[in-house]
């Protein structure tokens, strides 16, 4: 009987061993274009200091959502700070204007509060509020997170004393030992001879400050003594670390002071103040949950 005929094959077949290594480039390749995909611009940010800031983990975010990622940390040519570089995503090309503020968040633990502490676990990332200007690539990060932009938080003051003491950022701000606000910043004034804290009352109690309302430091372990003896005033634990102020408004209430409004802040309070008791409505708060406004998105940030 004779052999069958050979078959022959127009191509020659394909070797199983080559499938993992194609199908591992394949994959590679895919994942290269979806990187090129997301990419968007590459900003700097000039820092006081980088601790916490790692390339590859740290990350920038905005309203909750990741749209950067830190790519590369390295010291100015000054060696005064250090520079962040940072890749964007391509849906954040909106983020990349001047005016743009950027910050670090970190644990914060303390008698003021606590902040930052979902960083306990993830670690250290970049917060940013988006500016309105012209295109940039460079910025200058802020040494602390900036005040709140919502007008409805309440209504902020400034204070005018000769030197800022024991007040922190965050320092309560009381009512009849009620706390009614904190402070949000402090600097020095513009011809340097004094400071101006800024603080801000929270709703409902912005009606209680009149032009003719009196602020003191109330922060720090004050002592009173007598012929008897001294005794300390009493004092919470938290305005005696992070400082405080105090306020009162005289028995016959001035218009309602203006957002912005100044105010001289004294040392200690006048014993007239302190005998104050004004009748000022309080609007309450609504039990009901309010129905908030819809978020500002700025254009092109996070998509559709």
């Amino acid at each position: 009987m004779p052999a069958p005929a050979p078959k022959l094959r127009r191509f020659p077949g394909f070797p199983l061993i080559w499938v993992v290594p194609v199908l591992a480039l394949g994959i590679a390749l895919w994942m290269l274009a979806r990187e090129w995909r997301n990419h968007g611009t590459e900003i700097t940010i000039e820092l006081a200091d980088a601790s916490g800031l790692e390339p590859g983990q740290t990350m920038l975010e905005y309203k909750g959502v990741t749209i950067g990622e830190v790519t590369k940390v390295g010291l100015a040519e000054d060696l005064g700070g250090v520079v962040v570089h940072v890749q964007l995503t391509r849906k954040a090309a909106a983020i990349a204007r001047e005016g743009s503020q950027f910050w670090v968040v970190q644990p914060e633990i303390g008698f003021a509060g606590v902040s930052g502490l979902e960083t306990l676990l993830t670690g250290a990332h970049l917060e940013v509020r988006p500016g309105a200007g012209p295109p940039a690539t460079r910025f200058r990060g802020l040494d602390a997170p900036p005040a709140p932009e919502n007008p409805e938080e309440g209504r902020a003051f400034l204070l005018r004393t000769d030197r800022l003491g024991g007040l922190q950022v965050r320092a309560p701000v009381f009512y009849r030992d009620i706390k009614v606000g904190e402070v949000e910043s402090a600097r020095l004034a513009d011809d340097a001879t004094g400071v101006v804290v800024r603080i801000r009352v929270q709703r409902p109690y912005t009606d209680l400050v009149r032009t003719n309302t009196r602020f003191w430091n109330a922060g720090g372990a004050a002592l009173q003594f007598s012929l008897f003896g001294g005794g300390a005033q009493k004092k919470s634990l938290q305005s005696i670390i992070t400082g405080a102020i105090g306020f009162a408004t005289p028995e016959e209430p001035a218009p309602t002071a203006t957002d912005g409004a100044q105010f001289p802040l004294a040392k200690d309070p006048d014993d007239e103040w302190l005998k104050w008791h004004p009748a000022i409505p309080i609007k309450a708060l609504d039990t009901t949950p309010e129905r908030s406004a819809p978020a500002k998105v700025v254009p092109g940030l996070l998509g559709r």
